[in-house]
């Protein structure tokens, strides 16, 4: 997603994109003493780690240092990680890109801040739909005047937070979220202008707000009402999760990464209600990863047994990474990035149990990868029920930062699989963009069984945005652009049908189910290219579609219909349609 004005026809052409470099972060601060400073793990220069010791203005002029770096910097190659060790703060943290502001207890009340943890647009005047790449986690927020802001669009997650007032989700202008997960809001969550909104495992006072596709998967206190008048879908308990592991630090100042157990039919936080369930890694079973590591030496660290914890940082790969192992943790901080190198797969994942892969960006090089990363090897076959792979704010970005190529972007091929937020993005502006520049066919193919999708975002694929071939599938909110720019009908077209759906069904497939979904078209380029539907799926009574919606963003372009050939128009004469079951 990107852009616009402030209007509701938002869509004006987009401001260049930024892509200076303003600087890597400074080591980390301390205010410990020489002998205790030298037993801290070492992070790397873009991890600052603050204590409550520190004074005010230290912390303050850090967190202010880093905004400014950051604040506009969207294609730059900068990132940073600011922790909190556990205690309580008084400061304002606005968080600008690849900045990932989280405390370092074991819940997010053992981490206080007193003033702000916020991400704001002011640097497009209100307009929050670029703002991307960066995360609040695992904090308590007790906010300067009643209300803090998370105004913010795709892969910009707010998880395992509890907020002591209100919340606001906007700017005034437009936005395009985006995630609540794991998180408590003692007073209103506002939406504001967000276009669409997942909120999974959640509690608050109240929620206020909608606009075109806002889900609730297992909130306390999920707003009433029923799709589409207002837009709103809920699911009462969540069928299957596990939340993001996190580094922490213990009562005895030891650094460890805690790996949440699997949930089955919750409902609410993970912590709310007493400790968390889970497991404990300490520091010493990682590979810390800073800046200057190569891919080989990450292959040896996971082929001696080893997780990763990947520092912010920006690391190009001339080989594929190999998880082989069950169990294994691959957790980036600060957006840390992956770029493949000459065409390689960034990431691969045997089709053995327990995988957790966290907080990462997989950006595309020039050469063209088959794919970015794949989770089991072609033809897998085994059960993972009991201890399924995760995928947790894992992001993927082809064009933007250069002229990337990968044929596709994320493939499942084992059974059991758990998304948790996925951005997966043919990017739409910055550089190296272009019909026949940033190629990319497709952004997530799912062949595994019983994998299960929270918080999907595909957008601006050439082919199918999302194709999906496995049995028992479920997806719980997705969001979706068609491609901006085929520059003709004739470049866009699947056979004799113009278009390709945003989410395929494979035709084969007997039991699928989604609810709530939104596609979206804006033909910027030739606003006479048509897409024949939104979503193909068999016409099968195990397949099933709940709660749909197509949008012609400011009538530029047309998807005919919805679902196969059911709902729609959206069009210049009528820019929303949607359905509500199908079959109906």
């Amino acid at each position: 997603m990107r852009t616009g004005t402030r209007t509701r026809t938002r869509f004006g052409r987009l401001a260049t994109a930024f892509a200076v470099l303003l600087g890597a972060g400074a080591t980390a601060l301390t205010a410990q003493s020489a002998d205790a400073a030298a037993a801290e793990p070492d992070f790397g220069p873009n991890v600052r780690i603050f204590d409550p010791s520190m004074p005010k203005s230290q912390i303050q002029g850090a967190l202010d240092e880093v905004f400014k770096q950051q604040e506009k910097n969207q294609f730059g190659g900068a990132r940073h990680a600011l922790l909190f060790k556990p205690g309580t703060y008084d400061a304002d943290a606005n968080v600008g890109f690849y900045t990932q502001v989280a405390g370092l207890g074991l819940g997010p009340d053992d981490t206080r801040i007193n003033g702000a943890v916020h991400a704001e647009a002011d640097w497009f005047q209100g307009n929050a739909t670029q703002n991307f790449w960066r995360s609040a986690e695992n904090l308590s927020v007790k906010p300067t005047g009643g209300a803090d802001r998370w105004a913010v669009s795709q892969a910009a997650p707010y998880r395992r937070m509890h907020v002591r007032g209100d919340l606001q989700l906007d700017d005034g202008g437009w936005s395009s979220g985006g995630l609540l997960a794991d998180t408590k809001v003692d007073g209103q969550v506002r939406s504001g202008s967000q276009q669409q909104w997942l909120s999974r495992n959640t509690e608050w006072g109240s929620w206020q707000g909608s606009n075109w596709n806002m889900v609730f998967v297992g909130a306390k206190n999920a707003p009433a009402g029923n799709f589409p008048h207002p837009p709103y879908t809920r699911v009462d308990r969540t069928p299957v999760s596990r939340e993001k592991p996190f580094l922490y630090v213990d009562g005895a100042g030891a650094y460890k990464v805690f790996v949440p157990a699997l949930r089955k039919n919750s409902q609410g936080t993970s912590w709310s209600a007493g400790a968390p369930k889970g497991t404990s890694l300490p520091i010493g079973d990682f590979f810390i990863v800073k800046p200057g590591a190569t891919a080989q030496q990450m292959n040896s660290a996971l082929a001696a047994g080893k997780h990763l914890l990947v520092t912010p940082g920006v690391y190009h790969l001339d080989r594929t990474l190999k998880v082989t192992r069950p169990d294994t943790v691959v957790l980036g901080l600060g957006l840390a990035t992956f770029v493949p190198d000459n065409g390689v797969t960034a990431l691969s994942v045997a089709d053995v149990d327990g995988v957790k892969l966290a907080g990462l960006l997989i950006d595309a090089g020039t050469g063209n990868s088959p794919s970015l990363m794949e989770v089991g090897p072609q033809g897998s076959g085994a059960r993972h029920t009991a201890n399924p792979t995760s995928l947790h704010d894992v992001f993927f970005r082809v064009g933007g930062a250069g002229a990337g190529k990968a044929a596709k972007s994320l493939v499942v091929n084992s059974s059991d699989v758990i998304g948790d937020h996925l951005w997966i993005w043919r990017a739409d502006h910055g550089d190296g963009v272009g019909w026949r520049t940033n190629t990319a066919a497709n952004g997530l193919t799912v062949n595994g069984s019983d994998v299960t999708m929270y918080g999907l975002f595909v957008e601006h694929y050439q082919k199918h945005q999302t194709v999906w071939n496995g049995e028992r599938g479920r997806t719980y909110f997705y969001q979706n652009e068609m491609p901006y720019d085929p520059p003709d009908q004739a470049s866009w077209m699947n056979g004799g049908t113009k278009g390709y759906a945003a989410y395929k069904v494979g035709d084969g497939v007997k039991q699928h189910e989604a609810w709530g979904l939104g596609s979206y078209c804006y033909f910027n380029v030739n606003r006479s290219v048509a897409a024949e539907r939104a979503f193909e799926v068999p016409d099968s009574p195990g397949v099933r579609f709940h709660d749909m919606v197509t949008v012609s963003l400011g009538g530029t372009g047309t998807i005919h219909h919805v679902i196969n050939g059911t709902g729609g128009p959206s069009n210049a004469q009528s820019n929303v349609a949607n359905v509500v079951n199908y079959p109906r």
